[in-house]
Order: C-alpha cells, then sequence, then structure tokens
C-alpha cells in the first residue's frame, strides 16, 4: 500500500483564461517540471499513475487544467476528488479583474473560450461562476491583475524553485491599506496602531528596511508584544498547514502606504518565524517606492 510520503505529487494549474496559465506553465518547465497543457480532467488520475511508474524520471508534473476542456471540464472536482485519495494533489489558480482581462484578450484579439454568441465580459463572468468551487478548495492564488509576464513568472520561480526544501514556505508581506489588500493572503495583520514615522520629517523619507525607522517603529509601545503575540499564534498554523500539505503561506502586515511600519514589522517578524521548524521564509514589500 502506498504512504502519504510515497504518495506521487501533483500540481493542477488552473484559473481564469487570460490570467496567465500558460506563463506559469513555462515559468515550471524552467524549473524543471513536466508540464501537460489543456488536460481534460478525467485524465488526470492516468497521468499520476503514469508518473507513479516512472518514478524519478518524472518527479515533479503540473497539469494545467481549465474550461478549454469544453464538457469534460464539468467532472474536474470529482477528478480532482478522487485523485486526491492516491495523490498529493496541490492546486494553483490565477486570477485577475474583469477590466485586465478583457485588456489582455482585446490585445491578442482572441474570443474567450466561453464567450459564444456574447460579449467578453459575458465569457468571463461565465467563467467565473463555473471557477467558483475550484477556486474555493486551491492551495495557492495568484491575482496577476498587476503583473506582467516577467513578474509572475518570478512569482512562480519564487514559489516553486526550493518548494521541497521545506514543509511550508511563508512569505512575510508589507503592504499599504490605501493600495487595497493582497488577494492571496491567507492572514492579515494591521500595524496601523503604530505612530507612523510619516509625520516625523526627519524619517519621512527613508523606509521600514532602514534602521532610524525600524528602531523607531520596534521601539513604540506594544510593537514588541504585538510581533512576539501574532508570531506565536502563527506557530500552530504553521505547524497544521504543514501536517494539512498546505506549502505556501503568505503572511500580509499593512500600514496606510506600506512604507514605513509594515516593512519594518514584517522584517521582524520573517526573523522570528525563521526560527520554527519547517518553516522557510521569505519577504516581500508588496508597495514599498510607490509612492
Amino acid at each position: 500500500m502506498t504512504t502519504h510520503e510515497e504518495r506521487q505529487e501533483i500540481l493542477i494549474v488552473t484559473g481564469m483564461s487570460g490570467a496567465g496559465r500558460s506563463t506559469v506553465g513555462n515559468a515550471l518547465e524552467d524549473l524543471g517540471w513536466y508540464v501537460v497543457d489543456n488536460l481534460p480532467p478525467q485524465m488526470l488520475r492516468p497521468l499520476a499513475e503514469l508518473a507513479q511508474h516512472a518514478g524519478n524520471a518524472l518527479p515533479k508534473i503540473a497539469a494545467v487544467v481549465d474550461v478549454r476542456g469544453g464538457k469534460l471540464f464539468a467532472d474536474v472536482r470529482e477528478a480532482v476528488n478522487a485523485l486526491r485519495e492516491s495523490t498529493n494533489v496541490r492546486m494553483l489558480y490565477l486570477e485577475a479583474t474583469d477590466a485586465v482581462l478583457v485588456r489582455r484578450f482585446e490585445q491578442v484579439r482572441r474570443p474567450h473560450p466561453l464567450q459564444e454568441d456574447g460579449t467578453l465580459l459575458d465569457g468571463i463572468n461565465a467563467e467565473r461562476t463555473r471557477m467558483e468551487e475550484l477556486r474555493a478548495s486551491s492551495d495557492i492564488i495568484i491575482d496577476t491583475s498587476e503583473l506582467n509576464i516577467h513578474q509572475l513568472a518570478t512569482a512562480v520561480q519564487e514559489r516553486f524553485a526550493q518548494a521541497d526544501a521545506a514543509g511550508v514556505q511563508v512569505t512575510v508581506m508589507s503592504f499599504g491599506f490605501k493600495y487595497g489588500l493582497p488577494a492571496d493572503a491567507d492572514s492579515v495583520a494591521d500595524a496601523r496602531f503604530i505612530p507612523n514615522p510619516f509625520w516625523i520629517p526627519e524619517l519621512r523619507a527613508h523606509t521600514g528596511l532602514e534602521e532610524v525607522v525600524s528602531d523607531y517603529v520596534l521601539s513604540q509601545e506594544g510593537v514588541a508584544e504585538f510581533v512576539a503575540a501574532y508570531g506565536a499564534a502563527l506557530t500552530p498554523v504553521l505547524a497544521g498547514y504543514q501536517r494539512e500539505n498546505k506549502r505556501h503561506a503568505t503572511i500580509a502586515i499593512g500600514c496606510t502606504g506600506g512604507k514605513h511600519r509594515s516593512v519594518a514589522v514584517a522584517e521582524e517578524l520573517s526573523t522570528l518565524l525563521r526560527g520554527l521548524p519547517g518553516v522557510a521564509v521569505r519577504v516581500k514589500h508588496r508597495d514599498l517606492g510607490r509612492e
């Protein structure tokens, strides 16, 4: 009998048409993955069985599954659930805003797969409805609205290049609330309770990466306790992610503009989380330099 540790692992790449599935597939191939594009869901189990027999010849497999499968795509949820019984399955879901998807389709002058006799938005709305359950069950969600193809490829490389080195890959992300919440955040914390260095003339031009700002932020009342308590709260969560084979997590720390407080706190929290077993940490400052 195949044990949990011996199961073949497959990454399913899915999501909205125009959100970057081809770019992700190419990036995974560059990392040594065996990528199958536009795979009918019914072929997922035979692919997993082939990979199991191939052993080290096919160590990392990604299958791009989407609405191009037509009527065959209707069985995708059942196919994925059946596959989970014998295979370690992770699902990467790509999405983007309606406006961005419309622009991308117009640029390539191609119709949406579900457009039929309607408009582009009709096709996009139909696809969103059809993809709701898959999105809800996905392990990783990437919003590509503000990413070009090179930035998306970089994001994939950062997430998957060393995916086997730790039980869970954690991204600690600083951001500015005025630019919107990160769509892929698993947990969000608010650093706006901290006095804002923006209002101190000698600190305004500096960032949370610089010692003069970091020292100011971290020395404020309650900040050390907040970081320690938040890190302690995340400890059992990240351990649970590893038990449930959730390999990636994004922990977002926000302040007003994403320049001072959230950056300093994210750096401090990342140092704390690096001490946890089975956890690999990277830091991303989403909005730094945006102002």
